[in-house]
């Protein structure tokens, strides 16, 4: 009989796959200035190639359920990487067309990812340290963030953008093969080919239904997106903003960023201890508060301003606007009824995937139309502050009778 792996091993699997699957958003972004050199593509529209990977991730996310039963958690990450690898890939043909069907594939493979990690751990995991194994899972997000934005700049300036977009596909492939070994303990629940028939319209509308039947996950749900047009603005505009208005170059745009995602790191960490501690609402709501000011601060910076104020409010969006994730899906998992923490967590993704389209797609029209910045960032506070007070309500208001 084979031996159950631990809770931080199987952790430390999933944070892994979170690194590799953050190449599907911010591969192009940060090299945006790159390509937009040889192709003559606006950098501007990195916020479009963030909106196509959400809607690659806004089919394929409600559909996990059924794939999570009939083929097991880890089979479905190791199938998210692969799709996510060659949808990366792709992108170094070059060609606009290529760039669109790059982030699709991409966001396609990337869906599943989470409520994958969440089916693995949210029945393995003792409740007085949930927040602490999903935020350090989710650690993942920002330092695989982190590694893009630090070592993708670096390739492209010694080997060729072409060159940095195939290693970080590379990096995806491996982590898939990397997983292998856990599969058979890990996934023997699934039911197999022939005992859970894949019914991907029935699949999505019993993972969408948990949105209308439960008023605490319909207002995560709303926080979570809420929050995360924050994040994935910051991380898809970050760099092209200090280089068109800072002036910054590549490379230390690029290390700024990675600062911001690694002050991510230690956020979900800490913020998962405290929530442990006190709840995870308390934390989600000051995060919310956070959000709003960090972005605020960037709306209202300029060319002026010192290299070490631009780096304190980039750790102070990494540990707000990257920071939150973690407690967050532990939440959800908490409240989520018994059975369908997936379907909870993907309900939630196909949300989250709605509004990503929209929002960094606006935000790049926001910088085409008023040739700034300033707008699309304070509009990423308000978006925060909004999730904030939808916290709020929920936590207090008064139980039902």
């Amino acid at each position: 009989m084979r031996t159950s792996p631990s809770i931080w091993l199987i952790m430390l699997a999933l944070l892994g796959t979170h690194m590799a699957g953050m190449g599907a958003f911010l591969t192009v972004p940060v090299l945006a200035p790159a390509i937009a050199a040889e192709t003559g593509l606006s950098a501007s529209l990195a916020g479009i190639h963030t909106a196509l990977v959400y809607a690659g991730a806004l089919f394929s996310g409600p559909i996990t359920q059924g794939l999570l039963q009939r083929h097991g958690g880890i089979r479905v990450c190791q199938g998210a990487l692969v799709v996510v690898g060659a949808g990366i890939a792709l992108a170094a043909i070059g060609h606009p067309i290529a760039l669109l069907f790059s982030a699709l594939l991409a966001g396609l493979g990337h869906g599943p990812i989470t409520p994958a990690g969440s089916h693995l751990l949210a029945p393995r995991t003792p409740a007085r340290i949930r927040s602490l194994v999903f935020g350090l899972k989710q650690c993942g997000v920002p330092a695989g963030a982190m590694m893009v934005a630090a070592v993708a700049p670096i390739l492209a300036i010694s080997h060729g953008w072409r060159a940095a977009v195939l290693a970080m596909a590379g990096f995806s492939l491996l982590l898939a093969l990397a997983l292998q070994p856990l599969r058979a303990v890990l996934d023997a629940d699934r039911a197999g080919p022939g005992g859970a028939p894949l019914r991907p319209w029935q699949d999505a509308k019993s993972s969408l239904s948990i949105l209308r039947d439960d008023t605490r996950i319909r207002a995560l749900t709303f926080a979570a997106s809420s929050f995360g047009i924050a994040q994935f603005c910051f991380g898809s505009f970050f760099v092209v903003w200090q280089v068109q208005v800072m002036g910054a170059g590549l490379e230390q745009a690029g290390l700024m960023l990675a600062l911001a995602q690694g002050s991510g790191v230690a956020g979900r960490i800490a913020w998962a201890l405290i929530a442990d501690r006190i709840g995870a609402l308390p934390v989600l709501l000051a995060l919310g508060v956070a959000i709003g000011g960090a972005c605020g601060l960037l709306a209202l910076a300029g060319p002026g301003w010192p290299s070490l104020i631009i780096a304190v409010v980039a750790v102070a969006m990494g540990a707000s606007a990257v920071g939150w994730n973690g407690v967050m899906l532990s939440e959800v998992a908490r409240v989520a009824p018994p059975g369908r923490v997936g379907a909870a967590t993907a309900a939630l993704g196909f949300v989250f995937a709605g509004v990503m389209i929209v929002a960094p797609t606006l935000f790049s029209a926001l910088v085409l139309g008023t040739g700034g910045f300033s707008l699309g960032f304070a509009l990423c506070g308000l978006a925060g502050l909004a999730g904030a007070v939808a916290l709020a309500r929920l936590r207090f208001a008064r139980p039902a009778p």
